[in-house]
């Protein structure tokens, strides 16, 4: 059985099948050269490759064809737009307006499926369901219902079929990036497996609600006591890998301005309530709503929020926390050797980095930004000028901090929305400062350290059998050492033209010596015509040749 739970033969039909589908949308929209380039034209030979139909441009042609790929080349598209590291403006732009919309799951099937998930009818379950989807996505939709203890929840239900479909798609992407990082210079140039292999454990989070109820279970215990976040109950009895059930928020959506202002709650303090709870998440947890688009945040009377859908989550261990701290405080301080430092030391430098370089070019965003206030400067603004960066110079963002920078620009978006004069960087620093003084606080630092003795006393007494267990393999021969040789493909083809070269000169002398030889050899009278026209063209041809090699010597010499 594959991995898709169907017999080989027929997931390799259907891997087949699909990639011949991805093929025909991708040319219909006139992406014939991305079919090339992501290996699959191979399944698509006959394809016509006709220009599109309506002006666009490529950027928004891609767009309109994930669009029409479905659920996971969405999924894609919508980490793609966080990469403004590794795609051009215009494509992030038009990737970042995808919507997860779906035509909604006939009433039956949901109430099936919730049958089969609980192990009872739903009319059992629920004292009521609504059959009106709520929202309908290309996952799953959600209703709203009553529990038979009277408690107002929202179902969420899977579609059938989703969790194959995409599985499908993910073997047929894994192969799309080994391709493309084998036959393409931007597979040379980026690791583009990693980021596939990110978004199949993203996605596949996704389709396991459970994991999703376990991330709103984190945020909850997280914010218990803070009276400006409400984050839903989970009902776990009624929750499993396709259903969840939770508690049913109410209020405005962050977006409708108008009934804000209706019902009297200041804006002012709902934009730094919002910033601030992002701040905290990122700050103190290091474990972060990662999709806070209007549609997930709705406003109460006192100027808390309701916070939901918690499919989508970063993370940031406490490495990465300091990092970001301190490259954060660097950037307040205008201080572009640290920030340079803490980048690299996120893994922002990659194989390609020119550290002086990539330096150079922080110096001169410094000193364009250095002489603005914090009220001046605005998050998505640096954040692009950084990104730009980091594309010219081909280095490659670690996916958490690709987003972790959009979900910033994101709720710096959110902040502007309510209150156009909000200042989200004048807000966020002294939040960065109390942070790092926690951080540095007697408490703190003795805390790091009990954890670091522990580290040590841990080591110390297994390094004995770990000693062990290397010996024995160096001396059972199972030790391998792989050397890599920067650069080594360059000096090789220099080499091999070097040996060629050398190979093209003993051909020529030795055709030389040969013509010499032939010339003075007695010749049959009746072939005398012949041979002088054929010694006269070898003989051109050798001075031909001679010059031409010690042209390319000389060339060769001067580079």
């Amino acid at each position: 059985m594959s991995k898709l739970g169907l017999t080989p033969w027929f997931a390799r039909r259907s891997v087949v099948h699909r990639s011949r589908q991805i093929a025909r949308v991708l040319t219909g929209h006139g992406l014939g050269t991305l079919v090339d380039q992501a290996g699959l034209a191979r399944f698509a030979p006959l394809l016509r490759r006709r220009p599109p139909p309506v002006p666009l441009t490529q950027a928004q042609r891609l767009g309109i064809a994930f669009g029409e790929l479905g659920t996971t080349f969405i999924k894609l598209g919508q980490i793609l737009s966080t990469r403004a590291d590794l795609l051009p403006v215009d494509v992030v732009t038009e990737l970042a307006k995808l919507q997860d919309h779906a035509p909604p799951v006939p009433f039956e099937d949901v109430r099936e499926t919730i049958a089969r998930e609980l192990g009872q009818p739903a009319d059992l379950v629920f004292a009521s369901l609504d059959p009106e989807p709520i929202a309908s996505a290309s996952i799953g939709q959600v209703h709203a219902a009553t529990l038979r203890n009277g408690a107002s929840v929202v179902v969420k239900v899977q579609r059938p079929g989703v969790a194959d479909t995409v599985e499908r798609d993910l073997d047929i992407l894994a192969g799309i990036a080994g391709w493309i990082e084998t036959h393409t210079v931007v597979g040379r140039d980026y690791e583009v497996t990693p980021i596939i292999e990110e978004f199949a454990y993203t996605i596949r989070n996704e389709l396991d609600y459970r994991r999703e109820g376990q991330n709103c279970d984190r945020l909850r215990r997280f914010f218990a006591g803070d009276a400006g976040i409400h984050v839903p109950y989970v009902y776990w009895d009624h929750t499993t890998a396709r259903v969840l059930t939770l508690e049913r928020m109410g209020g405005i959506k962050i977006s409708d301005l108008a009934a804000i202002d209706r019902a009297g709650i200041p804006r002012r303090a709902i934009a730094e309530n919002a910033v601030r709870i992002f701040l905290r998440q990122l700050l103190e947890l290091g474990f972060f709503h990662a999709d806070p688009h209007p549609g997930n945040f709705f406003v109460q009377p006192d100027a808390s929020l309701a916070m939901v859908d918690f499919g989508m989550v970063g993370r940031l261990n406490e490495t990465v926390q300091a990092h970001l701290l301190r490259a954060g405080l660097a950037a307040i301080q205008q201080d572009a050797e640290t920030l340079a430092e803490e980048l690299y030391a996120l893994g922002v430098a990659g194989r390609h980095a020119r550290r002086r370089a990539f330096q150079r070019d922080l110096d001169h965003i410094i000193g364009h930004y250095g002489g603005l206030s914090l009220r001046e400067l605005s998050a998505a603004e640096v954040t692009g000028a950084l990104t730009a960066i980091v594309y010219r110079h081909r280095l490659q963002l670690p996916s958490e901090l690709a987003l972790l920078l959009r979900v910033a620009c994101m709720s710096e978006g959110v902040g502007l929305s309510l209150d156009p004069g909000f200042h989200y960087l004048e807000y966020a620093s002294p939040l960065f400062r109390k942070r790092w003084e926690q951080r540095q606080s007697l408490r703190s630092t003795v805390e790091r350290l009990g954890r670091a003795a522990a580290d040590a006393a841990e080591l110390t007494v297994e390094l004995p059998r770990r000693a062990g267990r290397l010996l024995g393999r160096i001396e059972r021969g199972e030790m391998e050492l792989n050397v890599r040789h920067e650069g080594i493909d360059a000096f090789a083809n220099q080499f091999q033209r070097m040996t060629n070269r050398l190979a093209l000169s003993v051909i020529l002398a030795a055709s030389v010596v040969a013509l010499g030889l032939a010339l003075g050899v007695h010749r049959l009278p009746q072939l005398e015509r012949y041979l002088d026209w054929l010694f006269t063209l070898a003989f051109v041809f050798s001075l031909g040749f001679g010059a031409w090699l010690i042209v390319s010597i000389w060339r060769a010499g001067r580079k």
